[in-house]
């Protein structure tokens, strides 16, 4: 027996050594391997590049990997060589049972592109299994009745191994009564039976002990041994007679513990007893069997539950044993019903959590669909919701592919939670759900965009600088850097207005500033653009305009044009002694250079030499006598008026006015009495006097005819419907050129004449003669500043 397991060994190292050529299916689109069991881990099997015709390195670079049902590893793949070799050492019996062929399959899985190669690898057996009795002894009762040639069975050896390496023949210890016949069974087993030569005589040998041995075909073969031991009873002519030497029977695998599966039956021509059956299992390995027979009744109940998809058949022998030890056997074939109990399988391959927007046909994830089930039990249908912009596409057998339907947009729907629902065609049908989230990456695709189209921003003047005046704001709906947003100024379309010394904005947050201090009389409004733009690549940006109106302060005190203040001599107005109460003697002319409220004037007589004598009109600044004059009244009066806006607070200028009472506009100028005695005391001096007052009045007279014939030709041009005689003359430049005070703009001249009546006369002022029109909004400002004045009396 030694020498036949040491032969066993060395037959065995050399079939490890030696690695089966690889074999091509006809007709089939799969390459299929073949190999020894128990070859050693890392051994060569075959080279996948050069069997696939692919370059060396391409399985490097196109990501192959082997994928296996069940995801255990039993090949490993050099993607450097493309040498296929084993992973670990691989137990046909354990893999494969007694299937044959034993035949593993696996796939080679290209990434990039996806491509899938069907391959398998056959593991042929060899003779590493010993048969083996599961009884250490066998007891045979045999009447000393039994004449030669009877048959009795005997109890088969296992061995793991299948075809030529299982046991092929049984042999028995020599003795001169019984010889074993070794026999076929339908399915290709041995199995042995005992055959009486000689009569039995327990008187001569009540006991006999037998060595029975099974051998396996291998080279060398291996061999298992069990005891036989014989007992001589008294007569016991009829061994029981099954009914039926083959049962058939289908069991659904689904049925409970317990259940029946079919009866059988024998019968015996002895009484007593001699005629009593019991039924028992032959081959009784009762942790295999997963049944279990009553010894009375020859019912067959399960004994745990069956599972098609590990043993599809079972073939259990049933010994009938009467109360003489005569016994017989019929065997029970049974087949296992598959039903839908198993629910498909999701084997994920690959899988991209994040796929970029905008990019169709983009593959998220490969993955392959397993279900054991037979038939219907084991088709699979694969889907997913309707209403996701995703495919599935079945690329290679049971292998899908998931890919985007159509451009994805992440500012609509930035993750998808999509389903992978499994379902077989079994009944009732199983079903697999797999979940998977897949986020989509941002692209730029969206510029900034202002929440308004136009700002308009109201700052008041002499602000102080770097004041906050306001801010724009302008929202990407993209993500991360793609919506980061940074403002800037864009350049003003007026090439003078110097923006950039006027406003700032902070590129972050959209905030303007003010610069400088401004002016309304010199800067009313302005308008700019400003720009918001991303930070993606390429940039996207978007445009806003801004529009500021500079609010008006009471910065300005009133100006008064008439009488001017800039005089060497002040200005005297006569006015005769037969005036009548409300004689108009002259009017104040004022003006504002703020605008609305700021600019409305009122007038208010402050000092008199005689008071009640006369007053101010508050509106228009009309000096007119109160009540008629008297001879008592005096020659010479001193009028201050003062003239005060409607600021907060209010601002005011003061004027004096000198008035003289005359007789007559032809009475010449009497001088006071006191006047008269320093005159006669300095006649020279008076003389001087004289002769300056005619040189000046000449001059100013010759100066007015000037004057109104220069502006009667204007306004005979202008077709202006008014006639105007009298003084009149432009004032000084300098009195009206304060730009740069922020007072008045020069942009307006005024012209003043005194308009001849009878008795009473009026002031025309305040008429622009070269207007120079204000940016837009101010003008209209202007307008109503006009007509506010005018609803006072001006003309």
């Amino acid at each position: 027996m030694e020498t036949a397991l040491a032969k066993t060994s060395q037959k065995r190292q050399v079939l490890f050594l030696a690695i089966l050529m690889l074999l091509w299916e006809a007709g089939s689109d799969s390459i299929r391997y073949s190999i020894p069991e128990e070859t050693e881990s890392g051994s060569f099997v075959a080279n996948l590049a050069k069997d696939l015709g692919l370059r060396v390195g391409e399985l490097a670079t196109r990501g192959a990997r082997i994928h296996y049902k069940g995801n255990k590893q039993l090949l490993e793949l050099d993607v450097e060589t493309g040498n296929l070799l084993l992973y670990e050492k691989l137990d046909r019996e354990v893999l494969c049972g007694v299937t044959d062929p034993c035949i593993l399959y696996f796939q080679l899985l290209l990434e990039n592109p996806v491509q899938f190669f069907q391959a398998d690898l056959q593991l042929t057996d060899i003779n590493d299994h010993s048969p083996e009795f599961l009884d250490k002894e066998m007891l045979l009762k045999i009447p000393e009745s039994v004449q030669p040639g009877t048959v009795f069975p005997l109890k088969i050896a296992q061995d793991f191994d299948i075809g030529s390496n299982t046991v092929q023949n049984y042999t028995i210890s020599p003795n001169s009564h019984f010889h074993v016949v070794t026999h076929n069974r339908g399915d290709g087993r041995k199995y042995p039976e005992l055959m009486l030569d000689k009569s039995l005589d327990r008187e001569e040998q009540s006991e006999l002990s037998l060595t029975l041995t099974a051998l396996d075909g291998g080279d060398p073969p291996r061999s298992g041994t069990t005891a036989v031991r014989i007992e001589v009873v008294d007569i016991n002519d009829n061994a029981p007679a099954f009914l039926q030497s083959l049962y058939e029977v289908q069991v659904p695998e689904n049925s409970p513990p317990n259940s029946l599966v079919v009866v059988v039956s024998a019968q015996d021509l002895d009484a007593g007893t001699y005629g009593n059956v019991r039924y028992t299992l032959f081959q009784g390995n009762q942790v295999i069997q997963p049944f279990v027979v009553d010894e009375v009744t020859g019912e067959i109940h399960l004994k745990k539950a069956l599972d098609f998809e590990a043993t599809r058949y079972y073939n259990v022998e049933i010994a009938g044993t009467d109360g003489g030890g005569l016994s017989g056997k019929c065997t029970v074939a049974i087949e296992v019903v598959d039903v839908n109990d198993n629910a498909p399988e999701l084997t994920m391959s690959t899988f991209t959590s994040t796929t970029p927007e905008n990019s169709p046909e983009t593959v998220v994830a490969v993955f392959s669909v397993s279900d054991p089930d037979s038939g219907d039990n084991g088709r699979m249908v694969c889907s997913i919701q309707n209403d996701l912009p995703f495919l599935l596409k079945p690329t290679f057998k049971n292998f899908y592919t998931l890919v985007t339907e159509k451009p994805l947009d992440r500012e609509s729907q930035a993750e998808y939670n999509i389903t992978i629902t499994v379902t077989d065609l079994g009944t009732p049908r199983l079903k697999t759900q797999h979940n998977i989230t897949v986020t989509v990456s941002d692209v730029n695709d969206n510029a900034p965009a202002f929440s308004q189209t136009t700002y308009t921003l109201r700052v008041r003047e002499n602000n102080s600088p770097a004041l906050h005046i306001g801010s724009v704001s302008a929202t990407d709906r993209d993500s991360g850097a793609n919506a980061q947003v940074t403002y800037s100024l864009l350049p003003p379309a007026d090439p003078q207005l110097p923006l950039a010394s006027l406003v700032s904005i902070n590129a972050d947050n959209g905030q303007l500033f003010a610069l400088r201090s401004l002016d309304y009389e010199a800067l009313r409004a302005f308008e700019f653009g400003v720009r918001a733009a991303d930070r993606g690549s390429p940039a996207l940006s978007s445009q806003a305009r801004v529009r500021v109106l500079v609010l008006d302060d009471n910065d300005n005190a009133p100006f008064v044009l008439y009488p001017p203040q800039n005089g060497s001599a002040p200005c005297t107005e006569l006015v005769p002694r037969a005036a009548e109460a409300g004689y108009l003697v002259t009017k104040v002319v004022a003006v504002d250079g703020d605008s609305g409220q700021n600019a409305w004037l009122s007038y208010q007589l402050l000092k008199a030499t005689e008071p009640g004598l006369f007053g101010v009109w508050a509106h228009n600044g009309e000096v007119r006598t109160a009540r008629l004059l008297s001879e008592r009244d005096a020659v010479k009066h001193r009028l201050v008026v003062l003239v005060r806006d409607n600021g907060e607070p209010p601002r005011s200028a003061s004027v004096t006015l000198h008035v003289l009472l005359v007789d007559g506009f032809s009475q010449p100028y009497l001088p006071l009495p006191e006047v008269a005695a320093a005159e006669a005391r300095a006649d020279p001096l008076t003389v001087y006097l004289v002769v300056a007052l005619a040189s000046v009045s000449s001059l100013f007279l010759f100066s007015v005819l000037v004057f109104v014939a220069v502006r009667l030709c204007r306004r005979s041009r202008a077709a202006s419907a008014g006639r105007c005689s009298g003084p009149e003359g432009h004032f000084p430049g300098h009195l009206v050129d304060v730009s740069g005070a922020g007072t008045l703009s020069q942009s307006y001249q005024y012209e003043v004449c005194l308009r001849g009546g009878s008795g009473t006369s009026e002031f025309k002022f305040l008429k622009p003669i070269i207007p120079n029109f204000p940016p837009q909004g101010i003008g209209k400002e202007m307008e109503e500043n006009a007509t506010f004045r005018n609803s006072f009396g001006f003309n």
